[in-house]
């Protein structure tokens, strides 16, 4: 194998690789010898095939297999014999084709890691915002378990419904008096005032009796899921079984109980727990936002266009995936398009960052033992079903680039934390409204710019949850979920209302991602990773409901 400089130019190289006739005639032969004992043909003893038989009937097939390991075997010589750092899987190519008995010429381009030397550990400071739970917010918290393990009791039968009431009913529904398929159900559930319905259904239950009798006249949304329904008036039927009250729920010791635990201290301490976890990686993400600035700020240098652009294309599908959802997506996808610049600043400076984060792990020692990245596969293999567990974790075995990809936010992790322990550290006491403030400032983005201002916009009522298509009579589409800033925040707030589109996968963008996870996306993204997507989980069966949005 000989290979040929042709390009070097900046982070970009290229090389002309010449395969001999003879090597890849030499990978046939070792072949055919490996196969020939255990070929079978007519008129021969098993194992005596004749060697020249063996490679006619399969000449094809050797030959293809012989010509792919010699082209791995000289992509991996040239990386090694000229100490090449791929940012990105090679582009290899076969000149004109390949023929049998010539030489097989390839043409390689990539581009290289730049050579980063590890920065400076030396004068870090940090400041760590502290946060103690109030007893005020263990009392929300509380407040909140309480309301949702809200339980309901029969009424009298002469008690008339009111907001918030649970009403079991029989129903069907028409459309210019025809019943419609998926429209008849008998012992469901409403809770008056949870939005699940279209518009009016539940309103028109305030008043009803156990053993009432009525029509309901509402109309279906023009968006509505079936197009048969979008748009129509409609009729339901109706038959009240039974109308219930939600029970008080006190929070005492009974209470927990019912939970599981011991008393209401116990569940308190529960509480008050799980808030100062949420509290502390508040100050962890802010502590690493000071910590990524000063990194991102002290330095500069040439990053690979295709790492960045892998990157930016990650950051864009996100803002197209959240700016879908919002009620004027063009206005969003327009505001996206006018900062377009802006997140590809961003995407440079994650590439950056993690190639530096990178170099202060290597020359530190800093790593990924076997064992913790055996639990990342394991972890990871429990997002599949049962079925494809085994595949995932074969996968993850096979694929280096992959395993990557996997084992990178963990290595990211654990120089952070190393930087921490390096740094010199101050800490503060605050309140929750200060370090959520300190977050929410503008974090710079990147090529001397700043990134937009995330606009933190108030809470909204969340609709309840979704049921299963079948449980519930034409329900009404939920509100799009508007998309936050912090990743974290959009899961915590499903209806929140949502600042413009403008950040919501750079803020994200803040954890930099280390060079492995970076040369990796490229593979994954082309959906070259086996049962890649998580499937939709099944629901359970229930029963036949009216056309549910």
């Amino acid at each position: 194998m000989q290979s040929t400089e042709t390009l070097n130019e900046g982070l970009k190289r290229a090389y002309t690789i010449t395969i001999p006739a003879s090597e890849i005639e030499a990978r046939v032969d070792s072949e055919v010898k490996k196969i020939a004992p255990q070929v079978r043909m007519p008129g021969f003893r098993p194992g005596k095939v004749p060697a020249n038989l063996v490679r006619k009937m399969h000449n094809d097939a050797l030959m293809q297999d012989a010509l792919n390991a010699s082209i791995q075997d000289g992509i991996q010589k040239t990386i090694s014999e000229n100490n090449l750092r791929p940012a990105i899987q090679p582009d290899v190519s076969l000149q004109d084709g390949y023929e049998a008995g010539k030489d097989a010429k390839l043409d390689m381009s990539l581009e290289v890691l730049p050579d980063v030397e590890a920065p400076s550990i030396e004068g870090i400071s940090l400041e760590r915002l502290t946060v103690e739970p109030t007893d005020a917010e263990v009392d929300e918290a509380l407040s909140r378990l309480a309301e949702n393990q809200k339980n309901f009791e029969p009424a009298a039968k002469s008690y008339k419904a009111k907001d918030g009431d649970m009403v079991l009913i029989d129903f069907e529904g028409k459309v210019d008096g025809v019943p419609f398929e998926g429209g008849k159900g008998e012992g469901m559930a409403v809770q008056i005032g949870s939005g699940q319905l279209i518009p009016g259904f539940e309103d028109q239950l305030i008043g009803v009796k156990a053993n009432d009798e009525k029509v309901l006249n509402v109309t279906f949304p023009e968006d509505y899921g079936n197009k048969d329904l979008a748009g129509k008036d409609a009729t339901f039927d109706i038959v009240v079984g039974e109308v219930r009250k939600p029970a008080e729920v006190v929070v005492n010791d009974d209470f927990a109980k019912s939970l599981g635990l011991e008393s209401e201290e116990q569940l308190r301490g529960l509480i008050k727990g799980q808030l100062e976890q949420e509290l502390n990686g508040l100050t962890r993400t802010h502590m690493k936002r000071q910590l990524l600035d000063q990194l991102a700020g002290s330095h500069d240098f040439d990053v690979p266009p295709t790492m960045v652009e892998a990157e930016f294309d990650q950051i864009w599908q996100q803002l197209q995936a959240e700016a879908a959802k919002e009620e004027d997506s063009e206005a969003a996808l327009k505001e996206m398009e006018d900062e377009k610049d802006e997140y590809r600043d961003i995407a440079v400076r994650r590439v950056r960052l993690g190639l530096l984060l990178s170099a202060i792990g290597q020359e530190n020692g800093v790593d990924v033992s076997q064992n913790e990245m055996n639990m990342l596969i394991q972890q990871a293999a429990q997002r599949y079903p049962q079925e494809q567990r085994q595949q995932f974790m074969q996968y993850m075995q096979q694929d280096p680039m992959a395993a990557a990809q996997l084992r990178a936010p963990l290595y990211e992790d654990k120089v952070v934390d190393f930087l921490f322990d390096k740094a010199d550290v101050t800490e503060r006491s605050v309140t929750r409204e200060d370090i959520e403030a300190a977050i929410e400032a503008e974090p710079e983005a990147g090529e001397g710019k700043k990134a937009p201002a995330k606009k933190k916009a108030p809470a909204k009522k969340a609709p309840a949850k979704d049921a299963d298509k079948d449980e519930k009579p034409a329900a009404k589409k939920a509100p799009a979920k508007k998309a936050a800033a912090k990743k974290d925040e959009a899961e915590a707030k499903p209806a929140a209302k949502k600042a413009p589109a403008k950040k919501a996968a750079a803020e994200k963008g803040e954890d930099a991602k280390p060079a492995a996870k970076k040369a990796a996306a490229k593979k994954a993204d082309d959906g070259e990773k086996p049962a890649a997507k998580k499937p939709a989980a099944k629901k359970p069966a229930a029963k036949k409901a009216p056309a549910k949005k």
